[in-house]
């Protein structure tokens, strides 16, 4: 069984249980990249859940078209999938205009959710792992949305800041600022610390 997610990707097309070990592995990074792209609204009406599964489903069926470029590609490359989902079943819900109390409460017992959100700030060892999680959530509902999505492509997709800088239309430094603001934010209303390796402006 091959290991790295390089080999996963070009085996996965021949073979299930490789594909299975890609939707594995994929699976924290696209939940937690998903939750904190659905804003609160349609987080509160969703399980997140259930959108993951659909895009990976959606994704591995399309690996044939894929051409490996590194990881940080496969990564953008899927979660630009999962950036269709979200904004199909943003619509379907205001069309909809569901009942709020259909609203469905978060998952808290995701170890490896919260450890996704812990690339991008230490929250106090104290709180308990949903009200982590909903207070990350919370602070970074409040960025603004170049701020979110900076963070989001350099820390859950892996994207290195010319990668993100070319894909954002910005300058290289832009993004740098843009990641470190966001991330000290979140700090800030989170009072803990940037997660480790966060960058500093040049």
């Amino acid at each position: 069984m091959p290991s790295s997610t390089e080999a996963l990707v070009r085996a996965a097309s021949l073979d299930p249980h490789a594909r299975e070990q890609l939707l594995i592995r994929q699976l924290p990074r696209l939940q937690a990249w998903l939750r904190l792209r659905m804003g609160p609204k349609l987080r509160a009406r969703e399980e997140p859940e259930d959108l993951v599964q659909s895009v990976a489903r959606e994704a591995l069926a399309e690996l044939g078209d894929f051409e490996w470029r590194g990881e940080a590609a496969f990564r953008h490359w899927l979660y630009t999938r999962a950036r269709h989902k979200l904004q199909d079943r943003i619509k379907f819900v205001q069309a909809q205009r569901r009942d709020p109390a259909r609203e469905v409460a978060p998952n808290d017992s995701d170890e490896s959710l919260l450890a996704c959100y812990g690339t991008l700030c230490t929250p106090s060892r104290d709180l308990a792992a949903r009200e982590a999680m909903q207070r990350i959530e919370a602070a970074f509902d409040e960025l603004p949305d170049d701020y979110q999505e900076a963070i989001t492509l350099h820390r859950l997709c892996g994207l290195d800041y010319a990668e993100i800088a070319a894909r954002l239309q910005r300058s290289e430094g832009a993004v740098r600022n843009l990641v470190y603001r966001g991330l000290s934010r979140l700090a800030l209303r989170l009072g803990g610390r940037h997660g480790d390796g966060a960058p500093r402006p040049d």
